[in-house]
C-alpha cells in the first residue's frame, strides 16, 4: 500500500537553489521530494551556499552537489548541458528577485542560470517558487520579470503570505515545501481537463435539532476531497462544496462551506448557474436524507428524575435530492453540465447504482461500499453507466480519483463526437 503514494516515482528533478533566507525550506522540500520517489539533484549558485551549506543539500538528495560551471566531476566541464538534459523537471526554490531577473533577460553568469538556458524548452520544464520582501515582489520591475519569464514558458508559482525574515508581513514568501511538492506533482498529470469547471460536492451535513444536537453520518470527505484535487491537477478550474469536515482544501481549489443539506442545495445551485460555467458536477456528499421538521432554538433539556428523562417527540421531512435537481435542470438536460453521483451502500451495490443512476437521470453513477470506505484513505469503486458496469480495484482514494477523472474526460470526449 504504501508503494502505491509515490507520486514522483521515476522522475528526476534539478533542484536549484538561489540566494535567499527560504533556504532552509529548500532542505525540506529536497526530503519531500525524495519520499515521493523522485530522484533530486541540488544545483546552488554562490549565493545559496552562504544560508545553507551543500553538505547539508549533499546529505538530504545523496547526491553531491553543483554549485560551479567548472566543476571537474563533469566532463568537458559541460554541467549546464548535461544536468538539463537529464532532468524530467528543474525546479527553482527558492528564485530570488535577482535569479528571476537573470531568467527573464537571458543572463547565464553562473552554473544555475546556464543550465536553465540550455535546458531543451519542449524536453525540461522550469517550475519557479518565488521567494522575496514583499515591497520587492510588488515592485512592477518584478512583476515585468515575472510576466516575461511567464511568456518564455516557465512555470511561475504563487507566493506565501505571512511573516517574512525582514520582519514585515505579506506576499512574497516562498510556499511550504509541502505546497511546492503538490505542484510538482499535479504539473506531471495529464491535463485531460483542462477548459472545464469542475463542481465537487463532499463530506456529510449536518441537521440541526438544537443549538448543540444534530443527525449526521460517517462520511469523512475525503473521497470528494480527493477528486477536487484531481480534477485541479487535471487542469480544471474547480470549487468544491464542503460539509462539516476538518480537511485541508486542495491546492488551487475554491472551497464553499456549508452545513446542512439546504445549505449545500443553495451552494450547489449558486454555482451550476450559466454565468458559473460549470460543465461537470461531482456529487459524492453524503447528503442526509430527511431532517427534523422542527429545530428548537434552544438547547432541549431533559426532563423527570434523575433515573430516566422523556424523550421528546420527533417529526422528519425530506430534503430536496441535490443531484436528481441538478441533472433535471436545463443545463443538464442540454448536455451542459456532466452529472456524476456516487452510491454509498451497505449492501447489494450493483442493484442500488443501478437503480439510483436511473432513478437520478444522470449518465455515470460511481458505487462503494459505504461501511468499509468511510474515514478510510482507501477504496474501491463500481463504475455504472448505460453501457454497463466497470470496476476500479482497491486502491488510495487520490489514485481512485485520478482514474476516475480520466473516466469522466473520456466520456465528455465522446459526447463531443
Amino acid at each position: 500500500m504504501q508503494q502505491m503514494n509515490l507520486q514522483l516515482t521515476g522522475k528526476h528533478i534539478v533542484l536549484g537553489l538561489s540566494g535567499g533566507i527560504a533556504c532552509y525550506k529548500s532542505a525540506e522540500l529536497c526530503r519531500l521530494l525524495i519520499k515521493e520517489g523522485a530522484t533530486v539533484q541540488v544545483v546552488m549558485t554562490e549565493s545559496a551556499t552562504h544560508f545553507i551549506t551543500p553538505t547539508t543539500m549533499q546529505a538530504l538528495s545523496k547526491r553531491p552537489v553543483f554549485d560551479s560551471q567548472w566543476d571537474a566531476r563533469n566532463p568537458a566541464s559541460m554541467a549546464h548541458i548535461d544536468l538539463g538534459r537529464e532532468a524530467d523537471a528543474i525546479v527553482i526554490a527558492p528564485c530570488s528577485a535577482d535569479f528571476l531577473e537573470k531568467l527573464a533577460h537571458g543572463r547565464a553568469d553562473e552554473l544555475l542560470s546556464l543550465l536553465c538556458l540550455a535546458r531543451p524548452l519542449h524536453q525540461t520544464p522550469l517550475l519557479i517558487a518565488p521567494a522575496m520582501n514583499r515591497e520587492m515582489w510588488a515592485h512592477p520591475a518584478t512583476q515585468r520579470n515575472r510576466v516575461q519569464v511567464e511568456a518564455d514558458g516557465a512555470i511561475v508559482l504563487d507566493v506565501g503570505v505571512g511573516e517574512q525574515a525582514c520582519g514585515e508581513t505579506g506576499d512574497g514568501r516562498m510556499l511550504e515545501p509541502e505546497d511546492i511538492v503538490q505542484d510538482v506533482i499535479a504539473f506531471f498529470q495529464p491535463k485531460v481537463l483542462k477548459g472545464q469547471h469542475v463542481l465537487v460536492s463532499a463530506g456529510p451535513t449536518f441537521e440541526p435539532i438544537d443549538p448543540v444536537r444534530g443527525i449526521t453520518n460517517h462520511s469523512s470527505g475525503k473521497m470528494g476531497f480527493a477528486i477536487a484535487r484531481a480534477a485541479q491537477e487535471a487542469g480544471a478550474k474547480v470549487t468544491l462544496v464542503a460539509g462539516p469536515v476538518a480537511l485541508t482544501t486542495p491546492r488551487n481549489v475554491k472551497r464553499v462551506n456549508v452545513q446542512s443539506a439546504n445549505d449545500m442545495l443553495n451552494a450547489v445551485l449558486a454555482h451550476t448557474k450559466p454565468e458559473q460555467e460549470a460543465t461537470i458536477f461531482i456529487a459524492t456528499a453524503a447528503v442526509a436524507d430527511w431532517r427534523p421538521a422542527n429545530t428548537s432554538n434552544q438547547k432541549i433539556k431533559k426532563e423527570g428524575n434523575e433515573k430516566g428523562s422523556t424523550l421528546p417527540a420527533m417529526e422528519f421531512v425530506e430534503n430536496t435530492d441535490i443531484l436528481a435537481t441538478v441533472a433535471q435542470s436545463a443545463r443538464a438536460q442540454a448536455g451542459e453540465l456532466f452529472c456524476v453521483g456516487f452510491a454509498a451502500e451497505s449492501h447489494d451495490l450493483l442493484t442500488y447504482a443501478r437503480a439510483k443512476r436511473i432513478k437520478k437521470g444522470i449518465p455515470l453513477l460511481v458505487g462503494n461500499i459505504g461501511p468499509a470506505t468511510f474515514g478510510k484513505d482507501d477504496n474501491a469503486l463500481l463504475l455504472v453507466d448505460e453501457n454497463g458496469e466497470k470496476e476500479l480495484p482497491h486502491n488510495s482514494k487520490l489514485a481512485l480519483a485520478r482514474q476516475l477523472v480520466r473516466e469522466i474526460a473520456g466520456r465528455l470526449n465522446k459526447i463531443r463526437q
